[in-house]
């Protein structure tokens, strides 16, 4: 079985990793879409698709199970979403999600769906992270060390501290 999970990871972090960890245990391989694969250099979107390709294929190798990550650019037509994933994507069983529209248009699609629990969503969720490499706190802790690895490597820290900064 094959199974499928989105997300922006911007970036990828413990909390993404641990629903994957719960995706594994379920199937044979898995797909993860990198969502909005086209937005970068943003305080946003700070990550280009490929370095985000490289967060997560890089992190979730431990995990022994054949993987794809494959960029899925955005479509500003939700109700043709789901065949544009399909379009792009390896074919899969079953769509994992917590994000509501995200299961409305899978389910309404005739793909099966299954949410997982999220994890220290408080702390563990991509504005968070972003906010505290734009001031300098501490945010290595909160994603798997590949995804620290691949920030250096391209200067991400840098980056989203520049585009953050105003011209006035």
């Amino acid at each position: 079985m094959r199974g499928f999970y989105i997300g922006r990871f911007q970036p990828y972090h413990d909390g993404h990793h641990r629903m994957v960890e719960e995706i594994v245990s379920e199937v044979d391989e898995l797909v993860l879409g990198i969502g909005s694969a086209g937005h970068s250099h943003t305080r946003r979107d700070p990550f280009t698709a490929g370095e985000r390709v490289m967060m997560v294929t890089k992190s979730v190798a431990e995990f022994d199970r054949t993987s794809y990550v494959v960029p899925i650019e955005d479509l500003d037509r939700n109700s043709v979403w789901v065949s544009h994933v399909q379009s792009m994507a390896p074919s899969f069983d079953v769509a994992y999600s917590n994000n509501p529209l995200v299961i409305q248009l899978f389910e309404e699609a005739g793909v099966e769906v299954r949410q997982s629990p999220m994890f220290n969503r408080d702390v563990l969720e991509g504005t968070e992270l972003r906010e505290r490499m734009v001031e300098g706190g501490e945010w290595r802790h909160l994603v798997p060390d590949p995804v620290v690895d691949v920030i250096r490597e391209i200067g991400g820290i840098e980056r989203i501290q520049r585009v953050s900064e105003t011209d006035t």
